[in-house]
């Protein structure tokens, strides 16, 4: 249909305005709209890895318990309307175009000056999305950072931050002190916080809690997790103990953001969220996250990860040194410009036997010559589909083809691989 094609033309057309840090203007559409977000019980998940999974995974535990939940993240992979759900399913196409047509139309007539972002404009979408959905819950993950975020206009039932790491330096500060402090500027006077973050950034968090007198859950002290076997793991929460759970998200660090899910599912339950343990097995078993150490092809093998940091790359690493020991491995990489292509090479190589450069299709994509120096002996390709079709001519049926380095090229990678292949 004609609207969902302009509807996208239009919040695509709205990345002139790049990133801009700020509530004022989000707040200000939101007024416009009649402020839905007050009416949407939400969790609220930032960090630097891990957030979209432990979303997936809390809102897969909770629509097995029986809610309606909303889940709004970014980037997408392939679709637009990846990015806003209401009980695993997508916003639909005409549902964009309306809103996106609604809202802009109220603006116009209410604000016509305003000037707001791609990310002010999609967020405010899904909160209006999930109030005329009458979701019981939304989760919500940040986009960048967390303080100036503009899915920072919620008063949450509890606020989640993953871990903190270097990522978006440009932006969020050189420091695991700065970068943690922008992390924790979602946390609300009162609300309860889960973490995974440690050592100095887990102190800042429990500073700023402490500040706006939250209760903070820390992963190791408040709550934890053994590992079992590959995808398996104990629980032991602040009142909850599990044996055996399964994870359906490969690697060990899914097991870490399983127990970041379990133990904020606990504490909904004094919001009025109880989950049985049922729900709870059924939802990690069942959760999917497309592009997160995602095998789509066998003969070749074919592993899709969007890593795109050092502690992203790190888990990668870890995972095929577990998983795929002796495996042949062509690595097709790409990256952004802002990103430490350098180190993530450099953690790379030593497991890769043919590495193909490439760019993702995205103004912010780093020329694949500009990172030549640092991989080595590589073959160079102008796009994506370019990149697949050459690890497909050197590879054999027993070999691994590796694409990571962005969730962007991860994407288009997902869109295509079928027509290359």
């Amino acid at each position: 249909m004609k609207e969902y094609p302009d509807a996208l033309a239009y919040l695509y057309g709205l990345e002139k305005f790049g990133i801009v840090f700020g509530l004022e203007n989000v707040q200000r559409i939101l007024e416009i709209l009649g402020n839905p977000q007050k009416h949407v019980k939400a969790v609220h998940i930032g960090g630097t890895n891990g957030k979209g999974s432990v979303a997936s995974m809390l809102a897969s535990i909770l629509s097995e318990a029986g809610y309606r939940v909303g889940k709004y993240t970014s980037p997408h992979l392939v679709l637009f309307t990846e990015r806003i759900t209401v009980d695993k399913k997508e916003i639909t196409e005409a549902e964009v175009a309306e809103l996106t047509a609604e809202i802009r139309e109220t603006i116009q007539r209410e604000d016509p000056k305003r000037a707001f972002t791609f990310f002010d404009f999609t967020t405010a979408l899904a909160y209006e999305y999930f109030r005329r959905q009458e979701t019981d819950i939304a989760i919500v993950e940040v986009g960048l950072g967390g303080r100036l975020d503009s899915t920072n206009v919620i008063d949450p039932l509890v606020s989640i931050i993953t871990n903190v790491g270097f990522d978006h330096m440009d932006y969020l500060g050189n420091t695991i002190a700065e970068i943690a402090r922008e992390k924790a500027g979602i946390i609300k006077g009162g609300v309860p916080v889960v973490t995974g973050a440690c050592d100095g950034a887990r102190e800042i968090i429990e500073e700023i809690a402490r500040g706006c007198k939250s209760p903070v859950y820390a992963l190791g002290t408040d709550f934890g997790f053994k590992r079992q076997t590959a995808q398996v793991m104990s629980y032991t929460g602040p009142s909850m103990g599990l044996e055996n759970v399964f994870v359906n998200l490969k690697g060990d660090h899914q097991l870490v953001n399983g127990t970041l899910a379990l133990c904020a599912a606990e504490l909904l339950k004094a919001c009025g969220f109880p989950v049985e343990e049922g729900s709870i097995r059924k939802g990690l078993s069942r959760v999917k996250w497309p592009g997160r150490l995602e095998i789509v092809r066998e003969r070749p093998t074919i592993l899709l990860d969007g890593a795109h940091n050092m502690d992203g790359v790190q888990a990668l690493v870890r995972f095929l040194e577990a998983r795929f020991p002796e495996k042949r491995t062509i690595l097709i990489f790409g990256a952004m410009k802002d990103k430490e292509y350098g180190k993530i090479l450099d953690l790379l190589r030593p497991r890769a036997d043919v590495i193909v450069l490439t760019r993702p299709a995205n103004e912010r994509g780093l020329l694949p010559e500009v990172m030549r120096e640092c991989a080595g002996e590589a073959v160079v390709t102008e796009d994506v589909r370019s990149a697949l079709s050459r690890a497909r001519d050197v590879a054999g049926d027993r070999d691994l083809i590796l694409v990571t380095g962005s969730l962007y090229l991860v994407g288009e990678a997902r869109a295509i691989i079928d027509e290359v292949f």
